[in-house]
């Protein structure tokens, strides 16, 4: 029973999120409304952690065939993908070291900030 409660809550958050989706006039998809609105939800403790933490983990384990059905239909797609296949593999090698070197010098700015305020408080 816990089970349908917790995916109760999260579909409902997604329901909320795809409502927020095609009422404003953002191109924001559905899902970033969702996770916005379950962040603002955890962050103020109107939901707690425990009240979602099994369905969530369930739905984490099972993440990888979730995407079964996007890779088999890029599969259906290869004859459209296949001529810019290495502008899309650039392309993504190439974000993915700017978001890991974003990341990393965003942190370690956090890092020196607390740093800081330790030092000085002591």
């Amino acid at each position: 029973m816990p089970y349908l409660f917790q995916f109760g809550m999260i579909l409902a958050i997604s329901f909320v999120g795809e409502l927020l989706h095609a009422l404003l006039p953002l191109p924001v998809p559905a899902s970033i409304y969702g996770i916005l609105i379950l962040f603002a939800l955890l962050y103020f403790k109107v939901i707690r952690i425990p009240q979602i933490r099994q369905a969530s983990m369930f739905l984490i384990e099972i993440m990888p065939i979730l995407f079964l059905p996007a890779a088999v239909g890029l599969m259906d797609s290869w004859h459209l993908i296949s001529s810019t296949l290495l502008q899309y593999i650039v392309i993504t090698i190439l974000a993915m070291v700017i978001v890991m070197a974003a990341g990393g010098l965003f942190t370690q700015f956090i890092m020196k900030k607390v740093t800081r305020k330790e030092t000085c408080h002591e």
